[in-house]
C-alpha cells in the first residue's frame, strides 16, 4: 500500500498542482530517503532551477520530470505528498522539500520512512534499478495482452496470488486488488498457476484491468492512512468484495469471508465462490 490506482491518483494529482513549477531548492532532512545520487547535495543542487514538466508512473513508482531530470519516487507504505505555501509549519515526519520559485513547496511526507527516491537523467531511468525489471503494465493495452498473460500463467508452477503479486511479472497489484481480481474470477488464491484453464486465465484477465481500471475511478481505495496529493481519501474501499472483511458475508453468496496467509501475505477469499 499504495498500490497502483492510489500511485495513479497521487500522479493526477501531482499534475495538477506542480506542473510549471520551477525548483529554487530542495531541502532533505532524513538522507536515506534519496537513494541516488548517494550524496544529497549533489540531488539538491542539480535539481536547482529544473521546472517540473510532467509527471509519470510505472507500476507503484511516481516519475517527476525536471528537464533534464527525472525523479523516480515509491511512497512504499506510508509516503505522502502535499503542497503548501512557504511559511505553513511542517507537518512531523516530512523529510523531503522541494521549494518552488512561486513561495509554494511539494512536501514528502513518510511516517514509516521506507519510501525512496532516485534522481537519473530523463530517459536513463528505465535502464536501471529500481524500474529495470518491472513487469508490463497492466492497464497499458499495447503491454498488458491475453496471449502474453496467458503464455506466464501456464509456464509457472507457483501459486496464483504470489505470481500476481510479484512485479517483475506484472507490476502495479499489491494485496488489496490481488484478492479483489481473484475473487471476480472465482480463484483460489493458492490454486497452481499452471493448473488454471484456459476460461480462468481469460477470466482473470479481464478481472485485473477491470478491478484497477474500477479503483483508478474511484481514487484508490483508502483502507489505511491512504490519501491523495490533495489530502482527500480514495473511495474504492466503498466496492471491496472481500479484502479486510473477515466474517463479514460475501456479496454474492452469503458465505462468511474468510482470512488465511498465502505466500507469508494475509489474503481474503469467499470460501464458496473461491473453492
Amino acid at each position: 500500500m499504495p498500490e497502483l490506482p492510489e500511485v495513479e491518483t497521487v500522479r493526477k494529482t501531482l499534475e495538477q498542482l506542480v506542473v510549471g513549477k520551477t525548483i529554487q531548492d530542495v531541502s532533505v532532512h532524513l538522507p536515506r530517503i534519496i537513494q541516488r545520487p548517494d550524496d544529497i547535495d549533489i540531488f539538491s543542487r542539480e535539481l536547482q532551477g529544473s521546472t517540473i514538466t510532467g509527471i509519470g508512473r510505472r507500476g507503484k513508482f511516481l516519475k517527476i520530470f525536471c528537464d533534464p531530470w527525472v525523479i523516480v519516487s515509491h511512497l512504499r507504505m506510508e509516503g505522502k505528498y502535499r503542497v503548501a505555501d512557504q511559511g505553513v509549519d511542517l507537518e512531523k515526519h516530512t523529510h523531503v522539500i522541494f521549494h518552488f520559485t512561486d513561495g509554494t513547496e511539494l512536501r514528502y511526507k513518510d511516517v514509516r520512512q521506507f519510501g525512496t527516491m532516485h534522481l537519473f537523467p530523463k530517459g536513463e531511468e528505465e535502464g536501471h534499478l529500481p524500474l529495470k525489471k518491472l513487469g508490463p503494465e497492466p492497464l497499458d493495452p499495447d503491454q498488458y495482452r491475453l496471449d502474453w498473460f496467458e503464455s506466464v500463467i501456464r509456464r509457472r508452477k507457483t501459486k496464483i496470488k504470489p505470481l500476481l503479486l510479484n512485479q517483475e511479472v506484472l507490476v502495479g497489484l499489491g494485496n488489496i486488488y490481488v484478492d479483489e481480481a481473484l475473487h471476480s474470477a472465482k480463484i483460489h488464491p493458492e490454486r497452481s498457476a499452471n493448473e488454471l484453464t484456459h476460461e480462468e486465465i481469460h477470466l482473470l484477465y479481464h478481472s485485473i484491468s477491470e478491478t484497477l481500471s474500477k479503483a483508478v475511478e474511484a481514487g484508490g481505495s483508502s483502507v489505511r492512512s491512504y490519501v491523495n496529493g490533495q489530502g482527500e481519501m480514495g473511495m474504492f474501499q466503498l466496492q471491496i468484495q472481500v479484502y479486510g472483511r473477515k466474517n463479514e458475508p460475501c456479496y454474492t453468496c452469503g458465505s462468511p469471508i474468510e482470512r488465511l496467509v498465502v505466500g507469508g501475505r494475509g489474503t481474503h477469499i469467499c470460501p464458496q465462490c473461491q473453492k
